[in-house]
């Protein structure tokens, strides 16, 4: 008899399989599996007296990735498994292997701490790894993360409700030593415990092994491998030989150490050989010498722990270390005692010396809300480690100025060595601007100008972003000196000076001038910015990440923020920008190709120019630094003011205006977003508009005020502005009704068309060196009507959800005309258009609404990605062709009848697919046209019609590039926290505005909510569970169903340290600081009194005693208290002891700017209100 039978689904299949498995214990062997699903938490503890966040059973987490900080060159990136890479000045220079994060995560059984535990119990010997997978689920263990609110020191720790013993192992730095390694072991028991223990650090790297090498052979390095001891159980890790491939002695001179204290004879182990020896209860020897192996340093010693006591010992490990300093470091190692308080105190030191770091930019802050402060500093670290920190207030060393003078342009050098030798060793900023202003020498006066005693600033390259490579420059490795360094990316360290900025407002036209010298005549930038100079990107063969464009991005917004900044804090100084002319272009070798081309093939528009590469490099060769500098055709650096370097830029953005679109994005790199890179071509920015409006706007407002009424611009300029303004002035009328697509192409051909011959006669000619005047009045006619434009453009951008677009896409119609299509929509548009300053309070407040209700949020973790989720089609849904789309073509319904699968092939069911091969239309089209010759008419016939079906089936023109394709970094589902600290800072500006404006209070309420929301999904009161990290420490990104990735190096700092100033009140207009405190929180306030402690700015550790309901801060290391009271009103501490007391909210003046001056005039602002 046949039985029907009912087809399961999965989960019924697993329950008929397996009708009792839930009901059934879990063994290891004959132990039981202990899986106890164990409470996450994150609390603040006391460690010796020192503040650290802990985060409970951390293990029950997904694994994070964190960052290990120092005063110094050191780096660590760590995992939450135990996992690590460690080393000095950059990844050239590891302890541990440099591996991407993903590896080091993996690696903790084999790389950085381990530790392995014998217990004497009865007659038996019982192991316990601590940290370790190997044993899962025997024990019932608690595993806790630590780390201090400096971020200088992690704790580990593994408790054994077991066996009752805890063990910890600590991570902190010390200057002179190295990396630190502390251990202790703990015993909860009521009795005596005797224990044997191998602990230590394995997978050390010898001196002199490049990241590259490492990564790519490293079992070649391997067999150079050398580990000695030497008495006083110090481990030496070098090479054989420096590791090449050439016909020449190579001598490896320079070593890696380890070495312990702590124990009083311990065993010493070079290598890992003899682990499982100790697991199996045998002896261990000694390893004095071995090779070819991987560098470990374990100690191994029994003891006997009494009832509640403890055993600590430590290890150090230092790396490039020569003769001299591994027999200095023998000969202290017979003075243990000694050598450990040495340590100890070089580890107190470091953290004094970090505090004092962070301190200088303003990093100190006592409110009620904890979790706030911590967050604070570390926003303040990383922001200072990306942009770097002035080297000591605003002073000067003599050496170093002219080291920089003479690297930047050798004949300016030649000519003003014997005036800079007769300067004092150190002066400050302000001695050097009157120098410069007294010299007739433009290149001198510039380069003054330009000048930036930075330390400390590296690239943000770190495991989780290894295609950025650090540097940390502190001391020359020779001799030790000082070295005053910067770089970074060109969006990364403007962004981050921006906010050092309000630490050291005097050095902001340094920044402003760096920016405006670095930028090129079409109005564009490189790549990179350092002390001496810039680099722009070449292509690499070798490597797909390669490319060369400009960003679109760079030029608008982050030049406005400065000069935003200078208006506030220095009213009077634009107006002597105007007849300043010193100011040079940078010389980039890439040709952006005629317009017409652009139109033909709007993703390949730039060409290398090597010729004009090899140029420049002669004459960098020749001068320095300034032979990057654009020259005339007299050779000359050629020198222009301020309102041609604004116009240049500002051009250069308007010449790309599609009307209802937006600024096209054609020069082969994004914006912000750098995912976003498949815009590029098809691409039109509205983000770019809207931060333009907001740029013509204060620009207008400038030209407002000025007392010039007229400048010399470069004749070649001049002619492209004067037909980009009779276009503007041509089509004001075609803005009363919807442009049609031809009006919208005739628009671009009238600025495009003018800004390319520009660019072409500049790129063939150079600039002639001829100016004319243009009349200010004129030029605020033509910010005007940009501006109508603009809006406009805006306008028509508004969808009918109340929110903005962001991008969109343009297309060049075969009859000419220009079509614009909408994508879906994206949080950097909210955002853009928030900042534009076209919105008003009640309109913003929509918008920010809108959001919220859209799918931009992200309910789990309360904040917003970047663009819509969506779920990408599975592998067999994605490349299917229907069979009445086959049949439309004849050329491939004939290839498929005869077999021919090189365009289409045909699978078992009889279904259609696109050769697999083809990544994109461009694959399809040089497949067919390498189709036999008998096909080749109706290719031509039917070519067009094939691409046609391609892009139907694929729609590959709203193919916005990786943010489309991958779910973390800028992916999908993902929440990119730069961006939303970016809206963040954006809501304050508009809730300011509103505040300031006085506007309805309903509306200003709700701005307030917004703002708070948005702060409290950033994260710094979020559970380490749902943060997925520790929330204290700011993260670059969380994806879906993940924690927070990249630690640390993020621009979103930047965005949260501008905000917190601006909760916290602080205001600065026409030269004056002032405060404001309607957007601080009652809940800030102390609720018992407190020490603040703060370094001043003569570098002094300082103490101020604070009653209830107050709170501190400092502004340019000045401490600012807040206090209640009835009368609005400040006093002023003077350094001197007298007291200066202000009716109202706003220092004078002269009070103010000797507190942006740093001059130690002012000692304490008490705000009373």
């Amino acid at each position: 008899m046949k039985m029907a039978t009912k087809k399961l689904s999965n989960k019924d299949q697993k329950i008929a399989m397996n009708p009792s498995q839930k009901n059934k214990s879990i063994y290891v062997g004959n132990q039981p599996y202990q899986n106890e699903k164990k409470e996450i938490e994150g609390t603040e503890i006391l460690v010796d007296g020192e503040t650290y966040y802990k985060i409970s059973n951390a293990d029950q987490m997904r694994p994070f990735f964190m960052s290990l900080v120092s005063h110094s060159d050191h780096w660590m990136f760590i995992s939450s498994t135990g996992g690590l890479s460690a080393g000095r000045i950059d990844s050239d220079h590891a302890l541990f292997p440099y591996y991407t994060d993903d590896k080091i995560t993996e690696s903790y059984e084999y790389t950085g701490s381990k530790t392995l535990i014998l217990v004497d119990k009865d007659d038996r010997q019982i192991l316990w790894e601590p940290f370790s997978s190997r044993y899962s689920g025997i024990y019932n263990i608690e595993r806790n993360l630590y780390k201090n609110v400096y971020g200088n020191k992690l704790i580990f720790e593994e408790i054994n409700h077991d066996l009752a013993l805890n063990f910890q192992y600590e991570w902190s730095t010390s200057e002179r030593f190295g990396f630190v390694r502390q251990a202790t072991l703990n015993s909860s028991a009521t009795h005596k415990t005797k224990v044997s223990i191998l602990d230590g650090i394995q997978n050390i790297l010898p001196y002199g092994v490049p990241a590259g090498l490492q990564s790519g052979s490293s079992n070649l390095v391997d067999a150079y491998k050398k580990c000695e001891l030497e008495t006083g159980n110090l481990g030496i890790y070098a090479l054989s030989a420096i590791i090449v491939d050439k016909a020449e002695p190579s001598e490896a001179l320079k070593a890696n150490v380890a070495w312990s204290l702590g124990l009083k004879a311990p065993k010493v182990l070079l290598s890992a050989k003899q682990i499982d020896a100790f697991r199996a209860g045998g002896d261990l020897e000694t390893e004095l010498d071995v090779k070819a192996e991987r560098g470990a340093y374990f100690v191994s010693e029994s003891f006997e722990l009494t009832p509640g006591g403890y055993k600590k010992w430590c290890m150090v490990t230092n790396l490039s270390q020569g003769m001299s300093d591994v027999i200095a470091l023998k000969e202290a190692l017979k003075k243990p005692e000694e050598l450990y308080h040495e340590l100890a105190q070089d580890i107190k030191k470091g953290t004094e010396q970090l505090i004092t770091l962070i301190a200088a930019s303003d990093g100190l802050q006592l409110t009620a809300d904890r979790r706030r402060n911590i967050r604070h500093f570390a926003n303040t670290m990383f922001n200072v480690m990306r942009g770097g920190i002035f080297d000591e207030n605003y002073k000067i060393d003599k050496a170093d100025f002219m080291a920089y003078i003479d690297r930047a342009n050798h004949k300016v050098f030649f000519k003003k060595e014997d005036q800079m030798r007769s300067w004092p060793e150190q002066f400050d900023l302000f001695f050097l601007q009157n120098a410069a202003k007294n010299d007739e020498d433009l290149n001198f006066q510039r380069l003054c100008v330009e000048y930036l005693p930075l330390k400390f600033s590296r690239r943000h390259g770190d495991p989780s972003r290894p295609w950025n490579k650090f540097s940390i420059n502190l001391r020359n490795e020779d001799d030790g000196s000082k070295i005053l360094d910067y770089q970074g990316n060109w969006r990364d360290i403007f962004q981050n000076w921006e906010a050092l900025a309000h630490a050291y407002p005097d050095f902001i036209e340094g920044m402003i001038y760096k920016f405006l010298n670095a930028t090129t005549f079409d109005g564009y930038n490189p790549y990179r910015v350092f002390k001496d100079g810039f680099e722009w990107e070449t292509i690499e063969p070798d490597n797909p990440w390669s490319y060369i464009g400009y960003w679109g991005d760079h030029q608008i917004i982050y030049l406005l923020k400065f000069l935003e900044f200078l208006k506030a804090y220095y009213p009077e100084k634009l107006e002597t920008y105007f007849e300043d002319n010193s100011f040079v272009y940078a010389n980039v070798p890439y040709r952006i190709k005629p317009y017409a081309d652009l139109l033909q093939d709007p993703k390949n528009t730039i060409d290398f120019d090597h010729e004009r590469e090899a140029k420049i490099e002669f004459k960098k060769q020749e001068i320095g630094g300034d032979g990057a500098l654009l020259r005339e055709t007299h050779v000359f650096i050629y020198k222009v003011n301020f309102i041609e370097k604004i116009m240049a830029t500002t051009l250069a953005k308007l010449a790309n205006f599609i009307p209802e679109g937006g600024i096209w994005m054609n020069t082969q790199r994004p914006e912000w977003n750098d995912a976003n890179n498949a815009l590029v071509g098809n691409g039109v920015s509205m983000v770019t508009l809207y931060y333009l409006r907001r740029f013509l706007v204060f620009f207008k407002e400038v030209l407002a005020n000025t007392k010039h009424k007229e400048v010399a611009v470069s004749d070649e300029l001049l002619e492209c502005y004067a037909l980009m303004k009779a276009t503007f002035a041509k089509y004001e009328e075609a803005l009363s009704a919807p442009m049609t697509n031809q009006q919208r192409r005739e628009i671009l051909d009238g600025l495009g068309i003018p800004a390319s011959d520009y660019r072409q006669k500049i790129y063939n000619e150079d600039f002639s060196g001829k100016k004319s005047a243009l009349e200010l009045s004129d030029l605020a006619e033509f910010i005007d009507l940009a501006l109508v434009h603009l809006q406009h453009s805006i306008q028509a951008n508004k969808r009918s959800d109340n929110l903005y677009h962001a991008y969109n896409l343009m297309t060049v119609e075969d009859r000419g005309g220009i079509d614009i299509t909408y994508l879906p929509e994206m949080l950097e548009g909210q955002v853009a258009a928030l900042s534009s300053g076209y919105l008003d309070a009640k309109q913003s407040l929509e918008v920010l609404d809108a959001l919220k209700a859209s799918d931009l949020f992200r309910e789990d973790q309360y904040s917003y990605v970047l663009y819509p989720n969506k779920s990408l089609p599975r592998f067999l849904q994605k490349n299917n062709i229907a069979p009445e789309a086959l049949a439309s073509s004849t050329l491939l319904s004939q290839l498929v009848a005869i077999g021919n699968m090189e365009i289409v092939t045909q699978d078992c069911l009889g279904g259609y697919h696109f050769n697999g091969n083809f990544n994109n239309v461009n694959y399809l089209r040089t497949a067919l046209a390498k189709l036999p010759q008998e096909y080749q008419m109706l290719v031509e016939q039917e070519g067009k019609h094939i691409e046609g079906l391609y892009e139907t089936i694929f729609n590959h023109k709203a193919f916005t590039g990786r943010s489309g394709t991958f779910f973390g970094y800028e992916g999908l589902g993902s929440i990119y926290w730069h961006m939303v600290s970016k809206l963040r800072l954006a809501v304050f500006e508009v809730t300011k505005r509103a505040v300031s404006s006085q506007e309805n209070p309903s509306i200003v309420g709700r701005l307030y909510d917004h703002y708070f929301e948005i702060n409290a999904g950033i994260g710094a009161h979020k559970s380490p569970e749902l943060y997925g990290a520790f929330p204290t420490d700011p993260y670059s990104h969380t994806p879906g169903g993940k924690g927070a990735q990249q630690p640390g190096m993020t621009g979103q700092v930047k965005e949260d340290l501008l905000c917190r100033f601006g909760e916290l009140g602080v205001r600065v207009a026409e030269g004056k600081l002032g405060f404001d405190r309607a957007l601080l929180p009652e809940s800030e306030y102390l609720q018992s009194s407190a020490q603040f402690k703060y370094v001043d700015v003569a570098q002094n550790s300082r103490v101020i005693e604070l009653p209830e309901q107050s709170l501190a801060y400092t502004i340019c290391q000045v401490p600012v208290v807040y206090l209640r009271g009835d009368t609005p009103e400040i006093q002023v501490l003077m350094s001197d002891g007298t007291q200066e007391t202000i009716s109202g909210l706003t220092l004078n003046k002269e009070l103010s700017q000797a507190i942006f001056k740093r001059s130690h005039k002012v000692a304490q602002v008490t705000v009373i209100c």
